[in-house]
């Protein structure tokens, strides 16, 4: 494997992490609360994989930037800007939530998860959608 094939990586743990989110939320939603524990572990674990990755991607090989199809590039801007304000933003929140609920303060884990859950699902998805729009081809018209 090489710094190249690190987009990829990234995309998939991105992606696999949007999956636990889900899979969490229906857990505790079923009042399953050790499934729900096991899947947002994972959700976080797989993204501080990803962020390793990410930040490992970017120190070897510098900026990405989109360039095709022009008329999209606004569009793309947008997404990546909500993606990467976000994503700095969730870091505090992603451990905050899981300090709380580690400590057993569930009254005050289930406040900030609420806010955490949809802003974290929301960054791995557009992180997967930010994969696809700079590293695959738009069909040419």
């Amino acid at each position: 494997m090489s710094v190249n094939d690190l987009p990829a990586v990234n995309a998939t743990l991105n992606g696999l992490s949007a999956v636990f989110l889900g899979v969490g939320y229906v857990c505790i939603k079923k009042k399953n609360v050790p499934a729900h524990r096991l899947f947002m572990i994972s959700a976080f674990i797989t993204s501080t994989l990803f962020l390793a990755c990410y930040l490992t991607y970017h120190y070897f090989h510098g900026v990405t930037v989109f360039r095709n199809p022009a008329w999209f590039k606004p569009i793309y801007l947008t997404i990546l800007g909500t993606h990467t304000i976000l994503a700095v933003v969730i870091v505090p929140m992603v451990i905050m939530t899981l300090s709380r609920a580690l400590r057993q303060r569930f009254d005050r884990h289930k406040a900030i998860a609420r806010w955490t859950w949809p802003l974290w699902m929301y960054v791995s998805v557009t992180g997967v959608i930010v994969y696809w729009l700079l590293y695959q081809k738009f069909p040419q018209t």
